[in-house]
């Protein structure tokens, strides 16, 4: 099975990740069940980093990924969440085996 993967490491501005969590958790749920080539929104906490988010997505396709883009509930979240983040790096992949398969 093949795919796209979408991964986000947000490191937070100090005593911002309550309302972080808020805003991306409702994100999360959104791109599930309203986009049909969004496989997997997962959102993680490293347990010893208070400041930082990090997203892990799996879409069918770039394509999904740029429908997710430019969608209502991301634009919501994107600009809702700016002034919340010191720093986005984002990373693509290519998805080349799944372990669940």
């Amino acid at each position: 099975m093949s795919g796209y993967v979408i991964m986000v490491d947000f490191h937070l501005k100090p005593g911002r990740q309550a309302e972080f969590r808020r805003l991306i958790d409702e994100n999360a749920r959104a791109s599930v069940r309203e986009e049909p080539g969004c496989r997997r929104f997962d959102v993680l906490e490293p347990p010893k980093e208070k400041d930082r988010v990090v997203l892990y997505e799996i879409y069918d396709d770039r394509a999904a990924f740029e429908l997710h883009l430019k969608s209502a509930h991301f634009a919501s979240f994107n600009s809702a969440s700016a002034r919340l983040v010191a720093e986005k790096i984002v990373t693509d992949y290519a998805l080349v085996c799944e372990g669940s398969e």
